[in-house]
């Protein structure tokens, strides 16, 4: 497009161009704020109290947001992606067309009443997300540690999260400040502690906030905002790509897009497919309406892979008509282990399984009569991390099978015995759900729970914990040191004592957080016992949500210091550290080396 009508000079046309183009963006970002803003107030406050024009500034703002889409669609067409495309080709449409809802000139039409309200909470919403994803991308421009970065973006949704629990439609009477904040952080950190009932103290405003927050929480806030960023920006800059390589485990640079889609893609695909299982084969009689029972469905589904633990009933899986529903209880299971073995173990084995029936395709299309050989794609870290996670899950089975054969599982037999004693060994690894009386755990069990809740999910997962390749590498470095060797060695393979260093840093740091987190609740709780404390804390900093049925009888103080403790656990304290403790530059000096006794 020629602009010489308006300048003659190129340099000017430029300048001219870029001032309109960053004009539009500011109008784009004010416009979408405001009809967030409105968006909130109109769902949150009862019968359009605040804005009783929420149709009129709908519709301005709609019809604005339509033309900067068109504008941006006229400039940028060509620069952009064939998603980026199609998406804003059809908000560009959508836009205007909503607005003629809002001013009342469609409302002939019938079907459009009837989705008018779907419409425009799904086109708010995703206004909002992409805006928000946008501004994502500029972060990586701050003068900020990475690390810093990623606690702050637990704090906005966490702050976010507080505020919406606040509104009056999210909540049947009203909760305190303290206790929203404590279920916001609790959702986003993954846990599923709670001081107030999920199921009779929110409505189901609030139950599907909760669902958002510990959605975004398990993934992380900074996956879901960068890959829509990578989306509506139109490409990937080095800088966003060094910037967000770390926060989902991808070492190669030029995979990172693809890596961002394959999560997103993978979980989304994932909970449906749970959710689907759970529907049909959850007891319908047990809902009132298909409605309920599809939204039980797919809370328990993204609660389940999140490992978040939160439930829409009052005791959980524990519930009557609920406790018996083992075939639901296995598929749950199963999502809780998914999400808990972290993304990068589940690439792999996508890519091995996509090399395997490729190669068998190859030997039945083709004349060759031999099997082609399949490349090494499983790491130290895919195999240490299944390794260690399938013995935990081994031992815990077995341990809970034992200890709670007079107990729990009293007059269990066959499959109900088996599905509950296995979910009994997978809860604990931060899922939080529960299918039996967890105080009436024997003490065997409840100690074996402490061990396996402080151990946690695998990196790079949506649990919590101290994390199985951890433990795993502090148990191979003991063997090592027992042995008389000067490394340590797993499946051919040396692992870099850095990584010892750090497992070794992890553990101390955890310990501390939970002993202080024990001697605070306990100083400002001291009718509470040290076990259900001991309990209490070990589970909020592994993000886990199990309870022995204390963390409502909690006073204000110490509810302020479990959200502390879930927040530390779900970023990392080492993670903390390293983004308030400035890096060495250099170590081109070395000292005298002496020993230390040690025992």
């Amino acid at each position: 497009m020629s602009y010489s009508g308006l300048f003659k000079n190129p340099d000017k046309q430029i300048l001219a161009l870029q001032w309109v183009k960053k004009t539009n963006s500011l109008i784009r970002v004010i416009f979408t704020l405001l009809i967030f803003l409105v968006w909130i107030l109109d769902l949150g406050f009862p019968d359009q109290a605040i804005f009783p024009i929420h149709s009129l500034l709908y519709g301005i703002a709609l019809l604005v947001l339509g033309l900067n889409y068109l504008f941006r669609l006229i400039f940028n067409f060509k620069n952009s992606g064939k998603g980026r495309k199609q998406l804003e080709i059809i908000l560009t449409l959508l836009l205007p067309i909503t607005a003629a809802i809002q001013f009342g000139l469609l409302e002939n039409l019938d079907w459009i009443q009837d989705y008018e309200s779907l419409l425009i909470n799904i086109l708010i919403f995703l206004l909002f997300f992409i805006e928000l994803s946008r501004l994502s991308l500029g972060v990586n421009k701050m003068s900020l540690h990475p690390a810093l970065i990623f606690i702050l973006s637990f704090l906005f949704v966490i702050g976010i999260g507080t505020l919406l629990l606040k509104l009056p439609n999210a909540t049947v009477q009203g909760i305190s400040w303290i206790d929203a904040f404590f279920t916001a952080t609790s959702a986003v950190c993954v846990t599923g502690l709670i001081v107030v009932d999920t199921a009779t103290a929110f409505t189901g405003l609030g139950q599907t906030i909760l669902l958002i927050l510990f959605q975004l929480g398990g993934l992380g806030v900074m996956t879901f905002t960068s890959f829509f960023g990578f989306f509506f920006k139109g490409g990937q800059s080095l800088q966003s790509q060094l910037f967000i390589k770390d926060y989902i485990n991808e070492d190669n640079i030029g995979k990172i897009g693809s890596t961002l889609i394959k999560i997103i893609l993978f979980t989304i695909i994932f909970e449906l497919v749970i959710g689907v299982a759970v529907y049909f084969l959850i007891d319908g009689s047990l809902f009132t309406s298909t409605a309920d029972r599809l939204f039980f469905s797919f809370f328990h589904s993204v609660s389940a892979f999140c490992n978040a633990g939160f439930s829409t009933l009052s005791n959980g899986l524990y519930e009557i008509g609920f406790q018996t529903a083992y075939h639901v209880h296995l598929v749950l299971a199963i999502s809780i282990i998914v999400g808990g073995i972290g993304f990068p173990v589940i690439v792999s084995y996508a890519q091995m399984a996509k090399r395997v029936i490729g190669n068998w395709v190859n030997v039945w299309t083709s004349k060759d009569s031999f099997y082609h050989h399949t490349p090494r794609v499983f790491n130290i870290n895919t195999r240490l991390t299944t390794t260690s996670t399938f013995i935990l899950l081994t031992l815990g089975f077995i341990t809970y099978w034992i200890f709670e054969g007079d107990n729990t599982l009293a007059g269990l037999e066959g499959y109900p015995k088996f599905v509950t004693a296995f979910f009994g060994a997978v809860t604990p690894r931060t899922a939080g759900f529960n299918t039996v009386d967890l105080t009436a755990l024997a003490l065997p069990t409840l100690l074996i729970y402490l061990i396996l809740m402080w151990i946690g999910a695998s990196p790079g997962s949506t649990g919590g914990g101290l994390k199985t390749t951890t433990f795993a590498v502090a148990v191979l470095n003991a063997i090592s040191i027992a042995k008389g060797k000067d490394r340590v060695e797993v499946f051919n393979r040396q692992i870099d004592p850095e990584t010892v260093r750090k497992a070794f840093a992890v553990m101390l740091l955890s310990f501390i957080v939970i002993g202080l987190g024990v001697f605070l609740v306990l100083f400002l709780n001291p009718d509470l016992k040290i076990l259900e404390v001991a309990f209490e804390i070990f589970s909020a900093f592994s993000t886990v949500g199990l309870s022995l049925g204390i963390t409502a009888q909690l006073s204000e103080a110490s509810k302020i210091v479990v959200a502390l403790i879930m927040f530390l656990g779900r970023v990392g304290t080492l993670t903390v550290l390293v983004a308030f403790i400035r890096k060495t530059r250099s170590l081109r000096y070395k000292y005298p080396q002496e020993g230390v006794f040690i025992s």
